[in-house]
């Protein structure tokens, strides 16, 4: 059967080296990954490897974004995982190289690298170029904030149109610090991507050099016995939180580098991005809360530069492998720091927040924790009346009826991990109170996530979810919610007598969908505060 496919007799003594494609026509980020795992097939037999290519799926978040169909885009993750994992297994392969280009598809591909503990390398398929709108950048985002300034009548319909023309030029993933290139950071200083993957543009003769050089490097791995297990470690995983952290990292990392590290047999939860994220200053001014994308940040020289910004503050493990064979002090030993003359960059005495935004809040409204993105622009405190929706569709309808006005706590709840079933993005009511101009005087709580895209004053992956018996679900229109992002509490205040009396009345919808994948992934997910993994 293997000669049928291409073997030759010299190709049976060879490393058989796993190519594993996302590449697909469904969205820009995964669209030229076939061409890229060209690349990598070619290292990897270069280097005296027997490249074996196949593919698996990927789901378009952009695109499902807003319907039922976005239920699907954490599921799509295990899918991913499960994929990789059996193809790999199943065939006995020696080593792997996996692409990914798009949010699930990415922690997708880890996880399974992680599982299988075989020589691997993961490739970043990289970063969108922004589009140009009236002499400005802009991107997915953009057109998600278009929506909601239409709505309000800043723009007319002419204009909505131009916006949503141009936004996506082309091959990528989105373009600013989303999930996409948050988890491409955080993987490649977890050791797992060569030097400088995270940071390429998707249609680059770098990018192909990357896919070139994985093939490679995988052969070398498996030539040395290097595998996953040497080079994910709890040190490595605290790496990763805190460099994304001075980056400006999506929500969407402490759900998936929460299932890489329980993948991997090691202990991280939620507490220790708390723990870490008092210790390290958001130093990035970039999307969606700041101004700068990924292409900017690549120009001045990529992640490598505030890696070893934070290597000489002490506040990376140098002693962790890498997937070069070297350590990631060692890696780093040459970095130039950021050129001078930019402010994409803040210095660390001068930083855009003296902590995380990432924030991890629990109270009566959340005992098991929350995740909020708080960058401190939209300040750090908030008070206000609740206004409850049971989807994100009737909280999208009301953001752009008007019912939503200043003092208000959007609540979104039924959308966790087993109440929707999938925890969906809520992109598009975040985008819309932004293009209402509300972004400074609304909160938005849920226990469904956010996109990487989505920016003000949120906090997702509520705990535990209204589907499963937790406090979200007793919350009633009128009522006061007050979210503290120093003390790093979110609180229900009402009487602790009528807390007690509705928690004891409160009857829980169950799974929102019982049969089909969604209906096997609802039986089997664990809490978002675990990461939402399937093999609990």
């Amino acid at each position: 059967m293997l000669r049928a496919v291409g073997f030759s007799d010299e190709d049976f003594a060879k490393p058989q080296i796993a190519i594993a494609s996302t590449g697909s026509d469904l969205t820009p980020c995964n669209m030229h990954i076939d061409e890229l795992a060209t690349h990598a097939t070619r290292g990897a037999n270069d280097a005296g490897g027997k490249a074996v290519n196949f593919s698996t799926i990927t789901i378009s978040d952009g695109i499902s974004m807003g319907t039922q169909g976005m239920r699907y885009s954490l599921v799509s993750r295990e899918v991913i995982a499960d994929s990789i994992e059996t193809v790999v297994a199943g065939e006995g392969m020696d080593g792997l190289v996996a692409i990914g280009g798009c949010d699930k598809n990415m922690p997708g591909c880890m996880m399974a690298i992680a599982r299988l503990d075989r020589p691997s390398v993961f490739v970043y398929g990289g970063s969108i170029l922004p589009g140009i709108h009236r002499e400005k950048p802009v991107d997915i985002v953009s057109v998600y904030e278009a929506v909601g300034r239409h709505a309000r009548g800043d723009i007319d319909d002419k204009e909505l149109k131009e916006i949503e023309s141009c936004a996506i030029p082309g091959a990528g993933s989105c373009g600013g610090m989303y999930t996409a290139n948050s988890m491409a950071s955080a993987i490649e200083v977890l050791g797992m991507s060569l030097p400088g993957s995270s940071a390429q543009l998707a249609i680059s003769n770098e990018k192909r050099d990357d896919c070139y050089n994985a093939g490679k490097a995988v052969q070398r791995l498996v030539e040395q016995n290097i595998r996953p297990s040497d080079i994910l470690s709890r040190k490595s995983f605290e790496n990763a939180i805190t460099t994304c952290i001075a980056l400006g990292g999506s929500t969407n990392i402490v759900l998936h580098l929460l299932a890489i590290a329980h993948c991997a047999d090691i202990d991280i939860t939620i507490d220790d991005f708390e723990r870490l994220g008092e210790k390290v200053p958001l130093l990035c001014d970039v999307k969606p809360f700041g101004k700068y994308n990924m292409s900017h940040l690549i120009r001045i020289g990529g992640i490598q530069p505030m890696m070893k910004l934070l290597l000489d503050r002490g506040m990376l493990h140098p002693d962790c492998l890498t997937v070069t064979g070297k350590t990631i002090a060692e890696n780093l030993e040459n970095i130039e720091p950021y050129p001078k003359d930019q402010d994409i960059v803040h210095d660390w005495d001068d930083p855009i927040k003296e902590t995380s935004h990432l924030r991890v809040l629990k109270g009566n409204l959340a005992p098991t924790g929350g995740i909020g993105k708080i960058t401190g622009k939209e300040g750090l405190y908030f008070k206000g009346t609740a206004k409850v929706y049971e989807s994100e569709e009737d909280a999208l309808q009301g953001i752009l009826r008007g019912d939503v006005v200043k003092g208000d706590v959007v609540v979104i709840r039924n959308e966790g991990p087993v109440g929707g079933p999938g925890m969906r993005e809520m992109l598009s009511p975040t985008s819309a109170v932004a293009g209402r101009g509300l972004i400074n005087d609304v909160a938005l709580i849920t226990d469904g996530r956010f996109s990487g895209g989505s920016h003000g004053f949120d906090v997702g992956h509520i705990t535990p979810e209204a589907a499963c018996g937790g406090p979200i679900g007793i919350v009633q229109s009128g009522d006061e919610i007050e979210i503290d992002a120093v003390k790093n509490t979110i609180s229900l205040n009402i009487p602790d007598s009528e807390y007690e009396s509705r928690m004891a009345a409160y009857q829980p919808k169950g799974a929102g969908e019982t049969r089909g994948v969604l209906g096997k992934y609802a039986k089997l997910v664990a809490s978002a505060s675990e990461g939402a993994v399937t093999d609990k």
